[in-house]
């Protein structure tokens, strides 16, 4: 009898759906505790001090990074305890996983709906730089933008190509 791959097929679309699931659980996981280091002595004080101001702040203008010099003893406690964040790493982003990078595009489109006139295009530009950011992972943070925004359910179609 000649061999028949089906089963071979069923049990890897198996494996991997058991993988995909793994990750979802960890992202899920993540997302019920994010950030909940700024709920935290160490850092809630300094994010209720500043954070209504931040709002009305152009995200990587001179004045908003001012603003975010004022919150360094927060940031510092607040890398430390949060892997999605490139300066919990000495490496930076290189230091980082596929996860941490899920949660930090995911954290970098939520930011962009709490400052004035956030746009998650401009501020993954503006990370891409901060952070040196080297192709192919600019262009992976890119085309996730295109293909799927901010995963607001709707793709960036239309809107224009950051990069």
């Amino acid at each position: 009898m000649a061999y028949d791959s089906e089963q071979d097929t069923r049990e890897h679309i198996f494996q991997v759906a058991a993988r995909l699931q793994a990750v979802c659980r960890e992202l899920e996981h993540r997302g019920k505790r994010h950030d909940a280091s700024k709920l935290e002595p160490q850092e809630k004080p300094h994010f209720d001090a500043l954070g209504e101001r931040l709002k009305g702040l152009v995200y990587g203008s001179a004045e908003y990074r001012g603003a975010i010099e004022n919150l360094r003893p927060a940031l510092t406690h607040h890398y430390a305890k949060n892997s999605h964040h490139p300066e919990h790493y000495a490496e930076g982003v290189a230091g980082m996983d596929l996860i941490d990078l899920i949660e930090m595009y995911c954290d970098w489109a939520a930011a962009a709906l709490r400052t004035k006139d956030g746009n998650l295009a401009d501020s993954l530009e503006i990370n891409i730089a901060r952070f040196g950011i080297g192709a192919p992972l600019a262009d992976i943070l890119r085309n996730t933008w295109r293909r799927h925004g901010g995963f607001s359910g709707r793709p960036q179609a239309n809107a224009p190509i950051p990069g």
